[in-house]
């Protein structure tokens, strides 16, 4: 059963987004995430949802993925909304009481808060959706490829994180079996305060940092044994090829950051 937590999964497919260069998609991202802080209005939050629900619907993936990918982070999410509309001043003030103020200004901005949250978080879960870890960790090693002139260790660090990539969800599915093992001997992981639940987790870490260690043994020693002497003159199996999917998906950004701009109050 699949794991909530969709961090590091990747679902196979056949779509526009699923064949654009890992590089592209990852850039394109940042940028999005650095674009939405344009929006200053409801008008620009809306052409930005527009063009996003759009991205999900070329990729050809469900919508219950990408709410699912909001879910885990939905106390933070409204953690930060609550201090923006409980301590932002401004406009037409509806109730007060010390540093606590509810105003028109602070729901305003406890609401683009959220979007901008929900946003970046459709995303990112795009990003991780419609492509393979390792075809992330790829794109990664290319763009840091110029930081080799400083010795910055561009090779190894794209594998840590694609083994970190590959290894989350394993991970969070074993952690799934272990709660399921301790929930059929009577652990309610639930219930009771906070110590108790604290309390509960407990026997979750002894079991997951075995299987962790177990892992990385077994892992090293499939590393060892064909013959792996690190990134130098190693050739690449996996081609990132630019397309003109690509320039496309180019194009429409900064159509995207043209319009927000003329947008903007």
């Amino acid at each position: 059963m699949m794991n909530k937590l969709l961090f590091g999964r990747f679902i196979p497919g056949n779509s526009v987004i699923h064949h654009l260069d890992p590089r592209n998609k990852l850039l394109l991202s940042f940028y999005y995430i650095g674009i939405i802080f344009l929006a200053n209005n409801w008008l620009t939050y809306l052409v930005l949802f527009l063009f996003t629900i759009l991205a999900v619907r070329l990729s050809n993936i469900k919508m219950s993925f990408f709410i699912r990918g909001v879910r885990p982070l939905i106390w933070l999410i409204l953690f930060t909304v609550l201090l923006q509309v409980f301590f932002t001043r401004g406009g037409t003030t509806y109730w007060s009481w010390g540093p606590i103020v509810l105003s028109q200004f602070g729901i305003v901005n406890g609401v683009y808060i959220f979007m901008r949250f929900v946003l970046i978080i459709f995303m990112s879960t795009l990003l991780t959706l419609t492509t393979p870890p390792l075809s992330l960790a790829d794109a990664i090693e290319a763009i840091l490829k110029p930081l080799r002139i400083v010795h910055f260790p561009v090779y190894e660090v794209a594998l840590m994180l694609s083994i970190a990539l590959r290894f989350v969800p394993t991970l969070m599915d074993e952690t799934e079996k272990i709660m399921n093992a301790q929930r059929a001997r009577g652990v309610d992981f639930g219930e009771g305060n906070i110590f108790q639940q604290m309390r509960a987790v407990v026997p979750l870490l002894i079991p997951l940092f075995v299987s962790s260690f177990n892992r990385a043994e077994d892992l090293a020693t499939a590393m060892e044994a064909r013959g792996y002497q690190g990134g130098e003159g190693r050739s690449k199996y996996r081609i990132l090829t630019w397309r003109a999917a690509d320039n496309w998906a180019v194009i429409a950004f900064v159509l995207l950051t043209g319009i927000l701009i003329w947008l903007r109050a």
